[in-house]
């Protein structure tokens, strides 16, 4: 994932509600949102490394990785997606979890991670030096930098799950959300980080949805797990320059 907003502990109905975009080459090989047939995952699958990058279980799991945009780190270590599939299928908690992940972490490529079981949510990252930071309730964004950075999109992300949680009450219409998410605005020269990137591809990236011939938004994803451990996952994938190319819809859990 490259652009995650949500809202932990903080709506009547649902314990988790969480929308993000995969922003990723359009070559790399990825299935769509499943019940995986040799795990307990269900998501979509990166086909090259065997992770992914967003997944849920029926226990009441989530968890959800990002990368750290800067072209100086060499990106070396173990694939990011692994980090999500392990603790989906893991036996740990998310705070037995988040507490042996920090002797590791630093065997990973550059990764952002949250974490979140029936009683904790985590945020995890590896750069610049291995940390992990429990989740209060609240509103929370991530991108490519580290939790709660103001980037434009993020901030404009996270008003939008506000919004939602505001207007929507007890409901599921998710629809304000695909939207948010489908956004093509960029921001001002001004409000853009300077990651090393260029002007030119910051002021590209600044938008929740890329359109990109050879790289791009993938796919954008709604999960909502509700208090009674009952969830829908809700997966749209996108091709180059944007082209639809299915939506898919799953409950699960045990409530």
């Amino acid at each position: 994932m490259c652009l995650i907003a949500f809202a932990w502990q903080a709506h009547p109905r649902w314990r988790l509600l969480l929308a993000g975009n995969r922003d990723e080459f359009h070559a790399r090989p990825s299935a769509a949102l499943a019940r995986w047939n040799d795990s307990v995952v269900i998501g979509g699958r990166d086909l090259e490394a065997g992770g992914t990058w967003l997944g849920v279980t029926d226990a009441g799991r989530c968890c959800v990785v990002t990368n750290v945009r800067d072209p100086r780190d060499p990106q070396l270590g173990a694939s990011r997606g692994l980090l999500a599939t392990d603790y989906l299928a893991g036996a740990a908690d998310a705070t037995a979890h988040a507490q042996a992940l920090q002797a590791d972490a630093a065997g990973y490529r550059p990764f952002n991670l949250l974490t979140f079981d029936e009683a904790a949510a985590f945020y995890l990252g590896n750069r610049p030096v291995p940390k992990a930071q429990a989740v209060m309730a609240g509103v929370y964004g991530l991108s490519n930098a580290d939790f709660n950075t103001p980037w434009p999109k993020t901030r404009a992300l996270m008003g939008h799950v506000e919004h939602w949680l505001a207007a929507h009450g007890e409901g599921d219409d998710f629809a304000p959300l695909f939207a948010a998410l489908a956004d093509e605005h960029r921001a001002p020269d001004q409000q853009l980080p300077d990651t090393g990137v260029g002007l030119e591809r910051e002021r590209w990236l600044s938008s929740a949805f890329i359109r990109g011939e050879l790289y791009g938004t993938r796919a954008s994803t709604v999960v909502a797990l509700g208090h009674d451990g009952r969830g829908v996952i809700v997966e749209r994938r996108f091709g180059p320059n944007g082209r639809e190319e299915g939506e898919t819809a799953m409950s699960f859990g045990e409530g």
